[in-house]
This record gives structure tokens, sequence and C-alpha cells, in this order.
């Protein structure tokens, strides 16, 4: 899962499980406020099962499923996962360790 926001960045998660997923967004619309639209390029029927999820948490989240405005946005997102994954893979070996979770983090503040 991609998650980028401008104020705060992403954090890591450990699946794409519907649950997980939706309790990782719910902790962030709790903290900075709830979007409109979920953009989601997983499926409808993944992206419907996360709104389901939230929902049964929060009854009166208004949120809907849509799709990208743009096609080339997606060339940008995986750009972007590239020069993270690159700036995290520098970070880990540079500190001689594999944890990626404290690694995100430095990443996360440099970029």
């Amino acid at each position: 899962m991609v998650y980028q926001d401008h104020l705060t960045k992403f954090r890591p998660i450990r699946s794409k499980h519907t649950v997980e997923v939706a309790a990782q967004l719910l902790d962030i619309f709790l903290m900075i406020g709830a979007p409109a639209i979920l953009q989601s390029d997983n499926g409808t029927e993944f992206t419907a099962n996360i709104i389901s999820e939230l929902k049964d948490c929060w009854p009166t989240l208004v949120l809907v499923h849509g799709k990208p405005r743009h096609p080339q946005s997606q060339g940008s997102v995986e750009r972007e996962n590239g020069d993270i994954k690159d700036m995290l893979v520098a970070w880990l070996a540079d500190n001689h360790t594999q944890d990626w979770v404290t690694g995100i983090n430095f990443v996360q503040f440099h970029k």
C-alpha cells in the first residue's frame, strides 16, 4: 500500500489485509481528517472492503471510492516509490541494519 500525505508522509504496514489497512487509515483520518475520496489501484473490491471496515468503526464517515483523474499520476507514484526504496536501502546499508521500520522514519525526515 502506498500512502503519502504532504504533512505526515508515510508509515510502515506489515500487510495489505483489510483490517490492518483500515486500522492504519482510521489512525491517519483521526489525526488529520478523512478525505472525501479514497483512491486505490488495488481494485474496487479491495477498496470497498476497506471502506466497509472503516464504516464499521466510524459510522458517520462519508467516503467514496474514486479513480485517479490522470492516468499519468500512477507513473509519478511509481517514481516516488523507487526514490523512497533507494533512500531506505542506502540508510539500511549505512547503518548496518535491517530495521526498515526505524529507517523509514529517517527517510521520511529527509524526503
